[in-house]
Order: C-alpha cells, then sequence, then structure tokens
C-alpha cells in the first residue's frame, strides 16, 4: 500500500515501522465518527465552492454507502491500513477515483482525529449516563420497598447510630447523581468543534467553520488552531469522570462484599449473579462486585496513563496522542459494564431486614439518643456524652444492651431519667425522630427519594 506522503519519500516504509505506526486496530471503533465527520467537511466543501457541488455530493454518497456496508457488515476494515481515516479514504477513492481524492482538501488527519474522539466522547457520555440513570432507578425501587429497614449506620466500620437501608441506599443515589452532573460538566469542554483547525495554522481555502460544527451538533467553535488540535484536555476529563464512577462502584461494591458475608449477613445475591468454589461447596461468593473494586484500578491506571501522555508534549500535534484512545476506550468499556451488571446485581438481591435489625440492636448504636435525652431536660450536651459513656460502659460490664439497664441503673448517673427513656431509645424511635433535613426518617428518606426521582426525569 502506498503511503500519502509517498512524495516526499524514496523509500518504502518498513514493515516494523508500518505496523509500529499503525493505529487502525484501535481507532477503527470509530468510524461512524470518522465517516459522519468527513460528510459534514465535504458538504462544506461544495456549499463554499472549494470544490464543485456535485463531487461534494459524490463524496457525501459515496462516505454513506460506506457507512452502511461497514454497518451491515458487507465492507470489512482492512487490518494494514495505518488508521481509520487513510481507510476510508482510500475506500472511497476505489469507489469514486480522483473524486475520491478531493475529500482531503483544507483538512488534515490531526484536526480530523481531534474531531473523531470529540464525536466519541460525546457519544460514550450519553450512553454513561444512560447506565448511571439505570442504576439509580434500581437503587430509588430497593430504597422504596425498605423505609422502614433499620440497620446500623457505620463509621470506622464501628456500629455507629441507626439509619434505615432506604437512607443508607439514598447515600449512593446521591454519589452516581454527581457522577451524572460531572458527565454534563465534561460534555460542555467537549462540545467545541475542531475541524478546521487542519495541522495546526488553518487553511487558505475558504472554509465555514461554523457550518460544519451546526451539522455535526456542536455548540461551539474552537477559536485556536493550534489548540484545536493539540487539546486533549476533555479526553483526561472524561477518563477522571470515570475513575470517579469506578470509585463509587468500588465503595458499593465493598458494602456489598461484607453485606453478603456471614458475619453481616445482610443481603443475599441471586444465584445469577454470584459464583461457587472448586472446593468448597458451601460458597457463594460475591464475584462480581470483587471485579468492579479491581477493576477500578484499572481505570484508574487508565487515567494516568492518559496524563502521562501529554505531560510533556509542545504545542501543536505529536504522534504520542496516537496513545490518547486504547486507554479511554478501555475505561470507557469497563465503567459501562460495571454500571450495569451492579444494577442487576442489587436489582436482583434479598435484603435480609430481620438480620439488618438485629445487628441494629447491638453495638450501642442508640447511645447518641441517650445523650440526646439528657441534653433535651438541660443537661450540658458534653456532660450527658460522659454520663452516657458510663452507662456504656455499665451495660458492657453486664454484658447487656441500654435498653434493657433497669432504671435504677440509670438513676446511678443522673435523676434526669424517667421511664419514657426507653421509648426514646428504641430503634424505631431513633430513626423515627432523625426528622433533621437529609436524615433517616421516613419522612426525610421520602423526601431524598423524590429529589432523586425528580433528577431522573429531568435529566437529559
Amino acid at each position: 500500500m502506498e503511503t500519502m506522503w509517498a512524495g516526499r519519500f524514496k523509500k518504502q516504509i518498513s514493515e516494523m515501522t508500518n505496523k509500529f505506526n499503525a493505529s487502525i486496530g484501535i481507532d477503527k471503533r470509530m468510524f461512524e465518527e470518522d465517516i459522519k465527520g468527513s460528510m459534514a467537511h465535504a458538504a462544506m466543501l461544495g456549499a463554499q465552492g472549494i470544490i464543485p457541488e456535485s463531487e461534494a455530493d459524490k463524496l457525501i454518497e459515496g462516505l454513506d454507502s460506506i457507512l452502511s456496508d461497514l454497518k451491515s457488515g458487507k465492507l470489512k476494515i482492512d487490518e494494514n491500513a495505518e488508521d481509520i481515516h487513510m481507510f476510508v479514504e482510500s475506500e472511497l477513492t476505489k469507489r469514486l477515483g480522483e473524486t475520491g481524492k478531493r475529500l482531503h482538501t483544507a483538512r488534515s488527519r490531526n484536526d480530523q482525529v481531534a474531531l473523531d474522539n470529540r464525536l466519541y466522547v460525546k457519544k460514550e457520555i450519553a450512553a454513561v449516563q444512560g447506565e448511571l440513570k439505570n442504576l439509580i432507578g434500581v437503587l430509588v425501587t430497593l430504597a422504596e420497598g425498605n423505609l422502614d429497614t433499620i440497620m446500623p449506620g457505620y463509621t470506622h466500620l464501628q456500629r455507629a447510630q441507626p439509619v434505615t437501608f432506604a437512607h443508607h441506599l439514598m447515600a449512593y443515589a446521591s454519589m452516581f447523581m454527581r457522577d451524572y452532573d460531572r458527565m454534563s460538566d465534561v460534555n460542555k469542554r467537549t462540545d467545541v468543534m475542531p475541524l478546521g483547525s487542519c495541522a495546526l495554522a488553518g487553511t487558505t481555502h475558504p472554509i465555514d467553520r461554523f457550518a460544519v460544527a451546526k451539522t455535526l451538533g456542536f455548540s461551539e467553535v474552537c477559536f485556536n488552531s493550534m489548540d484545536g488540535v493539540s487539546d486533549r484536555d476533555f479526553m483526561l476529563e472524561f477518563a477522571g469522570a470515570l475513575a470517579i464512577v469506578m470509585m463509587h462502584l468500588s465503595r458499593l461494591s465493598e458494602e456489598v462484599i461484607l453485606w453478603c458475608s456471614w458475619e453481616f449477613k445482610f443481603l443475599e445475591l441471586d444465584d445469577a449473579y454470584a459464583t461457587g468454589s472448586s472446593i468448597m461447596p458451601q460458597k457463594k461468593n460475591p464475584d462480581i462486585s470483587e471485579l468492579v473494586r479491581g477493576k477500578t484500578g484499572r481505570v484508574y491506571g487508565n487515567l494516568m496513563a492518559l496524563l502521562t501522555v501529554m505531560k510533556g508534549l509542545p504545542l501543536a500535534y505529536n504522534k504520542d496522542m496516537q496513545e490518547d484512545k486504547e486507554n479511554l476506550f478501555d475505561s470507557v468499556d469497563t465503567v459501562k459494564t460495571c454500571l450495569a451488571i451492579t444494577a442487576e446485581m442489587l436489582r436482583t438481591s434479598t435484603v435480609l431486614k430481620e438480620n439488618m435489625l438485629k445487628a441494629g440492636k447491638q453495638g450501642f448504636i442508640n447511645a447518641t439518643d441517650v445523650a440526646d435525652y439528657l441534653a433535651k431536660k438541660g443537661e450540658p450536651f458534653r456532660s450527658a456524652y460522659k454520663i452516657t459513656g458510663e452507662l456504656v460502659a455499665l451495660a458492657i460490664e453486664k454484658n447487656t444492651t441500654l435498653d434493657a439497664l433497669s432504671l435504677e441503673d440509670y438513676h446511678r448517673f443522673s435523676p434526669l431519667f424517667n421511664e419514657d427513656i426507653y421509648k426514646e431509645i428504641d430503634l424505631k424511635t431513633c430513626v423515627k425522630k432523625r426528622v433533621s433535613y437529609g436524615g433517616p426518617a421516613e419522612e426525610s428518606v421520602k423526601k431524598q427519594i423524590g429529589i432523586v426521582k425528580k433528577f431522573l426525569t429531568e435529566a437529559k
């Protein structure tokens, strides 16, 4: 195959160099973005009189047929091509002859690949947001079915205060809502059209970059041609946003792994979303969550690889940037898969409510409520805190719980205690009275669910 730069070079490129230089194995994924970008470019060339409109029409028709043939499988991508851009142009020239050679007028592969990257990221942002919405919807459904499911909330992985499973799930919904918004924010800086920057210095042809941007659905056009071909910030931001999604998934996965253990036994996974052991017949392993947790490191690594590629590059385009795709593609695939399977795993799981409540009754998670009881009766909170700590010590000494201590025991530490202390420190009361905005009381959690549902309805 003759290279596009054959006029300058007297010797054929070596097979080793050709293989090392080629990116077709990676960037062939962007064939649709590449062809649609070329169709918009051809239409502009014809409209501006840079090439005859009749030839522009032939180019568009030829590109459309290539796209159709690739989608149907009639046409296979030539793995010997250097990249997807040259494959499409070569195929177009085969079909149209000399007319096909006009396509690259007023364009470089530098701005062409920058355009393809942006079109691809815009598409995948929407796809990831779709998976996020699906997972958030599953969390909402689970929460609605567990408004009164009391469980211990933890700090330092120690039982801390009573909450509900619904309240706990809404915390994760909040995280994934932020992820959705973060994707929208990345899209703002992705939605900038670079085509027309050419190699780095624009062109002498009377192109209309704004017409191309409108055709391709971009809201802005980059105002500096050197930045247009060398900017990969949007890819770095997308990779960073994907890494944060994985961090949230990994935190959720860690909880699922704990909840499925015999030590917790808060959750039972459906057989379709768990695995067994090759030697221990009793095992039911949360492998999905473990893999999500493990793949998080992979997505983090992809971000670091991309940052490292870009860290020392002078303006404008450098071949190093060919390495900008493989890591991002891997992150996109990983995140979409992890979001989808996590949603299904949770949707089909069984919540073991009685085990959650049983765990809540241990660990003195109503201790703060004892202190609040005294504070409401006039005891300074810090003093109430100390009294409650002494009551906890007594309960530990007696191998019992706060609600099992006698009123006489309570009076040893403060005369402010009355019979109503037992109602006040009942776990249901503890949760019910936590009515502060954002808290675990049922009415509060219903408001949280309402906020999330509104978000899902309005999310674009």
